[in-house]
């Protein structure tokens, strides 16, 4: 993995506001920490800003230190800013992406382009969270928004984010609802708020809420997700729009979406990355991004043209085979460019299934069954990978007993795909709620199996995600499913394969019943977007280096247990159990003198025969110390994937040094709702 060159000298000298406090129209402060060229009161300068729940006194600090004043060294006020009920911020926090939300943000964009050191122009920057809410803002069109970058986010926050994937309820729904539960539950920095603090912290204790119980209580694509979805009305975003992925991240779909949809000024970057900035994320290699931004604000913010709007829509990373891995350094490869999506330069690679065959001839009229054990999809790794962190999928021939296979003799000529693969089936069901999985993997001579995408589709969303209605049971359809974007490269020698199952664990929860779906080979087919090599691909620049501002200092008390993921079978009762322990130690950060600790673990457990069996149990644990000053906080949430209803079963304690001042448990039900 190549270094990061950290950069010291900048154009500007710049200065750092510890915290600012920003008010709402309705008193509530929120408080921000801004860089910025030392002589901006003299020559004004845009605004970037990141607009975050989590935490800028500790939560992003390592990664704020890396880019904000390295945004300020260059001409522009790096501005970040922690959400209502959030980090040092005054109010509460009720949920995801609620309009209040946007509402500060729109107050907050205002009160910065007024600012004497602000030029009047603003635009917005994030990954994830920070990356939604760029979109979501841009399309509430504020006259100062002038530009985003969106990273690793969504258009559609029901079937692309961490709730529902193709109608089916996602485990992320249980791991990220705990993690943003105990997020919303941490206190504000003494030193920041003084003496109320604990108030404040108190008030967040009993107001902020459990989020994930409203994504359990809407399990369809009603107005709760349709909020904050620009999807359901691209045009709302006019100003520039550069979306940014990578293909180990779980992300990606949005992006060409957008590019295909959005109306003005917009472009895609797609890397090998998982879920984080392109500067410092794995797998490699890494690129300039911090750079590739100033020339995007230079062009938006500015009005100095840099050439990026000149440049093709869309820059991808084709892979190169790579043997199966939980963890790579770099992927090998080479960028590609389309001038716009979809992509003129491809084109539909068609293969029909025939009994355990994928080929370009006819398909084989005969029908086979697949019901597959409840622990299929063990293999896939993490939903949405980190790339730092042994989560991407492993080798998929541990699957082999699971699922149904479909695959291509040794390819006499290479091939690259880039794009969304797509299974065109006919099925039919035995029962009225089933899964349908399908992976498409890339098989080596020797027989490895690596992952190149997959797609899940609960078939009572075959219609679409409004039109929703159980299967007839032995009634066959035609039912189309698209997998997940990739862009990958298969060489002679190697084989394609399709994998069908009727469960994914622990992606999504099983459906209440085992089903067995019946697939007519004669009728299906799986249709691969192939990309041949382009003229343009030639044209493209070398992206610069990657470079950053200086890291910040911290200080490792303990190290932890660091990160471990398992699987286990207890051979006499069967029951299975994933678990994945993230144990990041104890730090001290010497700029605020904080220490900071937290460990979660996520543990899941299934019996292959029995889908009523799943249990999902997610915990956290974190403290915050200086001095007198100690702060801890536990929260456990435990989901069970009952035949009629969804239990969940939380527990949350916090203590202010050795006072408990919170105790509560609760259980709730909700019935399932054709999943």
């Amino acid at each position: 993995m190549q270094d990061i060159r950290v950069v010291t000298d900048f154009p500007r000298k710049v200065r750092e506001i510890g915290n600012l406090w920003i008010p709402m129209p309705d008193g509530i402060k929120l408080a921000a920490r801004v860089w910025l060229p030392e002589d901006a009161e003299a020559d004004p300068v845009p605004a970037i800003l990141e607009y975050l729940p989590y935490r800028k006194r500790d939560g992003t600090v390592e990664r704020d230190a890396l880019t904000h004043p390295y945004f300020a060294g260059h001409g522009y006020a790096g501005v970040r800013v922690d959400m209502r009920g959030s980090g040092d911020s005054e109010g509460l926090c009720k949920g995801e992406y609620l309009k209040q939300e946007q509402d500060d943000c729109l107050a907050v964009i205002e009160w910065l382009a007024r600012q004497s050191w602000c030029s009047g122009s603003v635009g917005m920057i994030g990954i994830s969270w920070g990356g939604f809410n760029g979109l979501q803002v841009a399309a509430r069109r504020p006259p100062a928004l002038k530009a985003v970058v969106s990273l690793c986010s969504t258009d559609d926050r029901y079937n692309d984010d961490v709730h529902y994937l193709g109608g089916a309820m996602m485990c992320d729904n249980l791991m990220w609802g705990t993690t943003a539960w105990a997020i919303a539950m941490t206190p504000p920095d003494p030193l920041i708020v003084g003496d109320r603090w604990r108030d404040l912290w108190e008030q967040r204790l009993n107001g902020n809420g459990i989020w994930m119980q409203d994504w359990f209580e809407h399990q369809r694509r009603d107005d709760f997700y349709k909020h904050g979805s620009i999807c359901e009305d691209y045009s709302d975003v006019e100003i520039p729009v550069y979306a940014v992925g990578g293909w180990a991240d779980g992300y990606p779909n949005p992006i060409f979406r957008m590019l295909e949809k959005l109306g003005g000024p917009r472009k895609g970057l797609i890397g090998p990355w998982g879920h984080k900035y392109p500067h410092f994320a794995m797998p490699g290699p890494r690129i300039g991004f911090l750079q590739e931004c100033l020339r995007w604000w230079d062009q938006y913010l500015k009005g100095i043209d840099t050439g990026i709007a000149d440049e093709p829509m869309l820059r991808a990373w084709i892979q190169d085979p790579a043997r199966p891995a939980a963890i790579y350094d770099e992927r090998p490869g080479r960028w590609v460019a389309e001038p716009a999506w979809p992509g003129p330069g491809v084109g539909e690679k068609v293969l029909n299934l025939a009994p355990h065959v994928l080929s370009e001839g006819k398909g084989e009229d005969a029908i086979l069954e697949i019901s597959s054990p409840q622990t299929a999809g063990l293999s896939s790794g993490a939903w949405c990978g980190y790339g730092v962190m042994p989560t991407l999928p492993v080798d998929q021939r541990t699957e082999e007993g699971n699922v149904l296979i479909f695959e291509t003799a040794p390819l006499t000529e290479a091939i690259e795909i880039l794009g969304f693969p797509e299974f065109e089936v006919r099925l039919s069901s035995d029962k009225p709620v089933a899964l349908l999985s399908a992976t498409l993997s890339q098989v080596f001579p020797e027989g490895a199996a690596s992952r190149i995408s997959y797609g899940i589709l609960n078939l009572s969303h075959r219609n679409d995600d409004l039109d929703i209605e159980p299967m007839v049971p032995g009634q066959a359809e035609t039912v189309r499913i698209k997998l997940r974007c990739c862009g990958q490269r298969f060489e002679v020698g190697e084989r394609i394969r399709l994998a069908l199952a009727t469960s994914h664990w622990p992606i999504v929860f099983p459906t209440a019943e085992q089903a067995t779906l019946s697939i007519h080979c004669g009728d299906s087919r799986l249709i691969l977007p192939v990309r041949p090599p382009q003229p343009l691909d030639d044209t493209l620049g070398a992206f610069l280096g990657a470079e950053s501002a200086t890291p910040m200092e911290q200080e490792v008390l303990a190290k932890g247990d660091g990160f471990q993921r398992t699987v286990s079978t207890d051979q006499a009762t069967g029951e299975t159990v994933y678990q994945v322990v993230n144990d990041g130690g104890t730090v001290r950060h010497p700029h605020t003198q904080m220490t900071v600790a937290a460990r979660h673990v996520d543990r899941f457990t299934i019996h292959p025969d029995d889908p009523n069996s799943a249990v999902g149990t997610c915990t956290w644990e974190k403290s915050y110390d200086r001095g007198d000053w100690q702060a801890r906080l536990s929260v456990k949430a435990t989901v069970r994937a009952l035949r009629k209803v969804w239990r969940i079963e939380t527990h949350i304690t916090a203590h202010d040094g050795d006072e408990l001042i919170v105790d509560r448990s609760e259980v709730k039900e909700y019935p399932r709702d054709l999943n």
